[in-house]
């Protein structure tokens, strides 16, 4: 995968910049303090692990900056003769040939090492992101399929029932829940649509409909249904609840 964002791992900004003159200041100090013990030796390692420590943490060009500042101040304080420019000889060739290509290697290996770590981040991070795509499309299809078996549910269960049906309610979705969760939420509770009417609809006590209508859950109620003679006899019913694409609803059956 070609990633083009690759090369700009680098934290941008003065910030970036700030840093490597620390660096090169500290890399300067140390030097100095050691210069008593080490003389002319190595008057480029201390600018040379500068400028790989700060192409690791800021990016190309601060690593390039410490590394051209600190062959000037290497060559100006630590090779002999000390603290002129006037004289030019073989130490100071030495380190203008070894101390450049030296700290380009290394500059050059860690800029293409923190390409490929953040080039592996980006990839990851894309890939992280497809994942939960997936998932996410994984789950609506798998609620989309429950939907539909519900809802096969619900029709199988109503020509199965259609002589005993009474009445089907369609509900809101917070229709269900306690009226006080809903008020602690800060929820108003809606009240329930209007009901569509079954084949004994008409032989239930009027009063039961417009009770039931207003507080019906899903479980057992009892009903006064009319019987032959025009008495009214108390009838276990039967309310059971389906979930579908369209909404939620209630069936109310008289029991078996």
């Amino acid at each position: 995968m070609e990633v083009q964002n690759a090369r700009r791992w680098a934290p941008r900004g003065p910030r970036a910049w700030f840093t490597a003159a620390a660096a090169l200041a500290i890399a300067s100090g140390v030097r100095m303090l050691l210069h008593p013990l080490l003389g002319p030796i190595m008057p480029g390692t201390a600018f040379c692990i500068a400028a790989a420590l700060v192409e690791y943490f800021c990016g190309l060009a601060p690593a390039l900056g410490v590394m051209l500042l600190g062959l000037g101040i290497a060559d100006y304080l630590f090779v002999p003769p000390y603290a002129t420019i006037a004289v030019f000889d073989r130490a100071d060739l030495v380190l203008l040939v070894s101390y450049p290509l030296v700290t380009l290697l290394v500059i050059i290996l860690i800029e293409r090492l923190r390409r490929a770590q953040f080039r592996a981040e980006l990839i990851a991070s894309v890939a992280q992101s497809r994942y939960e795509m997936l998932l996410r499309h994984d789950n609506e299809r798998l609620l989309a399929r429950r939907a539909v078996d519900e809802t096969h549910r619900l029709l199988r269960h109503l020509s199965h029932h259609h002589r005993t049906f009474i009445f089907i309610q369609a509900l809101e979705r917070n229709a269900l829940q306690p009226a006080d969760d809903l008020k602690r939420q800060g929820v108003l509770p809606r009240l329930p649509n209007e009901i569509a009417p079954g084949p004994r609809f008409a032989d239930v006590d009027h009063e039961d409909i417009q009770r039931l209508s207003k507080a019906l859950w899903p479980g057992s109620h009892r009903v006064r249904l009319k019987i032959g003679d025009g008495a009214l006899k108390l009838t276990e019913c039967v309310c059971e609840r389906f979930t579908t694409h369209a909404g939620e609803f209630l069936v109310l059956r008289i029991g078996a």
